[in-house]
């Protein structure tokens, strides 16, 4: 047998092994989407019939969440306060760094990660698209963000921006950012952003979203709780939560759920089940 028909043999016993590892590698993943599919209607049917009206298609799961640790990051806050304040004149107060310029304002930065700016008048205009400029800030700003919440006040001529800090896409649920803008000018934003991300060596991974909703269940269903009550979820998002370690800043955000229903909006830790309301 010549070479050139030896070697048009073995591609085509390659090509029908890696047809054999695809089709095993899909087989799987129907079975596993499957059993994923029939996990989210048995807690939803747990819950349904305890009174609470929930859709397993407005569970959203992400299997890669696992908890980081975080830092404080001195050099984002210079770039943050230069964004809006140009030039300023930095006071170490320890835990805090003030950053001055009395043509533009003033902001504070804290070790957790908190912030807070006031804006002179006219220093930042929205020029009717108030949207757009956040848009335009956080990107200066350096800032990794979920989508924009927007509140309009008429009769106060004021519109508050919200946005979440997020990480690779995913929410970092108790970390919003405000943005006040009081007619076109932006008067304030005050928040809490996350930085010096790392991986935690055999960091906490997250859960099925099962164990999670069980425990919010249970919340609701105690007489002794009176701050968690719904009887229908509108959506139940896997992200993190932020928590403060050191005094330095060193943080973690750790595998949370969030849970939006019809009596304000709910935060799960995910490995202890503990529940915080945040809106």
């Amino acid at each position: 047998m010549s070479g050139s028909k030896i070697r048009s043999i073995a591609i085509v016993v390659l090509i029908l092994i890696n047809g054999l590892f695809l089709g095993l590698i899909i087989s799987d993943a129907t079975e596993d989407a499957r059993a994923q599919r029939e996990s989210l209607e048995n807690i939803s049917t747990i819950l349904i019939n305890r009174g609470i009206m929930i859709s397993p298609d407005n569970i959203r799961t992400d299997s890669t969440i696992r908890a980081m640790r975080t830092a404080r990051a001195v050099e984002m806050e210079q770039t943050i306060a230069r964004v809006f304040l140009g030039d300023t004149v930095v006071t170490d107060q320890g835990v805090i760094f003030s950053h001055e310029n009395p043509e533009k304002g003033s902001a504070l930065f804290y070790s957790a990660g908190h912030f807070g700016v006031r804006l002179n008048e006219g220093v930042i205009t929205s020029e009717s698209d108030s949207k757009r400029t956040v848009i335009r800030l956080l990107e200066q700003m350096g800032l990794e963000t979920d989508a924009l919440v927007t509140v309009y006040n008429r009769d106060s001529n004021t519109e508050v921006i919200t946005v979440l800090s997020a990480y690779r896409g995913v929410s970092i649920f108790n970390c919003p950012i405000e943005f006040v803008f009081v007619g076109e000018n932006l008067s304030s934003v005050d928040g809490r952003f996350v930085s010096g991300i790392e991986p935690i060596e055999n960091g906490a991974e997250i859960s099925h979203v099962g164990a999670a909703l069980l425990a919010f269940l249970s919340a609701v269903k105690d007489e002794d709780r009176h701050d968690v009550s719904c009887t229908e979820i509108f959506e139940v998002q896997a992200g993190f939560r932020y928590r403060g370690v050191g005094a330095a800043g060193e943080g973690v955000i750790d595998p949370a759920w969030r849970v939006r229903t019809d009596n304000g909006v709910f935060m799960i830790d995910d490995a202890t089940g503990e529940i915080w309301v945040l809106e």
